[in-house]
């Protein structure tokens, strides 16, 4: 699998995948062309060795489901990771006019760093939901205007003359994006809904609600001086995404039950139907082991003999800040994926899932690295803690090294992204 190959298709995977709806869709639509079954919630399933399948919740969720040998002994071989990024989601009504100006009213999510969304064209996509057969069930539509749209100007230096000292950026008034100029009598009531109809085909009467979200407009592209780093939107947590997505398809071999969970909401917690923090990841594996003919006893004995790998970004040491780091745990770009470590329990890894993951990668012959947040400063923590409240199995942190996490932009490495698809191509295999 050559680097820059699976680097360009991670570029537009990320390009395609502006939203985490949209992140869905496309795998969703890939699946079914390769012959995965889509399970549905509301039907009865049933599943033998061989299958290939996948189940979505809320359209921003994925959980791909590979059937190996001995699925009801083996137990489950897990990997997980998430479909947001840091953003802005469109408020409702959100159409403001000020000096001739139209701008959006949005909500920030997550915990983007809000000075690279200035300056840059922008645009909208996410989920519509239109009058269906039932008030219970509305159709959901897709929308991708796929064309800069909107931008945020920043404040001129001879307006904000402290900018480059640190100024604060107020998250209601000094993020809003500007869609057009208007001319005097212009209606603001329902132009991005009408916007939204058009692009989509359908009357504006039909449209019940949506679910927008605003992202770069630009794709992604190798940079460097022997094009070694990808520079990209939503790498966070997307290229984890890819790399499960991509080793699992590579599967053959293998004994027990693969499990690929792309959950939703881990910017923001994770308490939703959707995310990590619920029961969701859970009752899928039981539906599955049941429909397979287990028991009750027979999963909860299968969960002794599974492992999860909770796959999300993790920092490389910052060049221009190095003294923001651990003076000796200083994981760098395209050296391979990072174990993240935490004494309080921010991140699952301990000695035994670490000598876990180190096997695999040195079975697939790809360095690793560790990581651990610097002692006076806290960090963050991912779905792998919050993962391990409501699964009681042997869990690991990894995440390909990262600069600018939660930029609108970040920037990776092009041999780490391979070297971490190799090591879960090892993983999805094990017999």
């Amino acid at each position: 699998m050559e680097e820059k190959k699976l680097a360009y298709e991670l570029i537009d995977f990320l390009h395609a995948s502006s939203t985490a709806f949209q992140a869905v869709d496309v795998m969703r639509k890939e699946l079914l062309s390769k012959g995965y079954k889509e399970l549905l919630g509301e039907e009865s399933w049933s599943l033998q060795e061989g299958d290939r399948a996948f189940y979505t919740k809320n359209g921003s969720a994925l959980f791909m489901i590979q059937i190996g040998k001995t699925p009801l002994e083996g137990g489950f071989k897990m990997a997980g990771a998430h479909t947001d990024s840091p953003a802005f989601r469109i408020k409702p009504d959100a159409e403001m006019v000020q000096d001739g100006y139209l701008k959006l009213n949005v909500e920030t999510y997550g915990g983007p760093i809000l000075s690279t969304w200035f300056d840059r064209p922008l645009s909208v996509a996410g989920r519509v939901l239109l009058k269906g057969e039932s008030a219970l069930k509305p159709k959901t539509m897709l929308v991708d205007f796929e064309k800069p749209l909107l931008y945020i100007p920043s404040l001129a230096i001879h307006m904000n003359r402290k900018v480059n000292e640190g100024v604060e950026i107020h998250k209601q008034k000094h993020v809003l994006p500007v869609v057009t100029m208007v001319q005097e009598g212009f209606s603001k009531k329902g132009f991005l809904k009408g916007l939204v109809a058009e692009k989509l085909g359908v009357s504006a009467e039909e449209i019940l609600d949506f679910d927008l979200f605003v992202y770069e407009a630009d794709k992604g592209s190798l940079v460097g001086l022997q094009e070694e780093f990808i520079s990209s939107k939503r790498q966070d947590n997307l290229s984890s995404v890819h790399a499960i997505y991509k080793a699992m398809l590579e599967a053959k071999e293998f004994s027990g039950i693969n499990v690929g969970a792309f959950f939703d909401n881990e910017e923001c917690g994770s308490a939703s139907k959707q995310g990590a923090d619920s029961t969701l990841l859970r009752d899928l594996m039981e539906r599955v082991f049941y429909a397979l003919g287990g028991t009750r006893e027979g999963f909860l004995k299968s969960l002794e003999s599974s492992f999860m790998i909770s796959a999300d970004l993790a920092h490389s040491v910052h060049p221009n800040y190095s003294e923001m780091h651990d003076p000796t745990n200083r994981p760098l770009i395209n050296e391979g994926p990072v174990m993240k470590i935490s004494a309080n329990q921010r991140y699952t890894s301990d000695g035994d899932s670490l000598a876990v993951f180190r096997n695999l990668c040195e079975t697939a012959g790809v360095p690793c690295q560790s990581f651990v947040n610097r002692s006076d400063l806290p960090g963050g923590s991912t779905i792998g803690p919050i993962g391990s409240t409501h699964l009681p199995i042997r869990t690991i942190d990894i995440g390909n090294p990262l600069l600018g996490m939660h930029s609108v932009r970040e920037l990776g490495g092009v041999k780490d992204h391979l070297y971490l698809t190799k090591a879960l191509a090892v993983y999805f295999n094990l017999m």
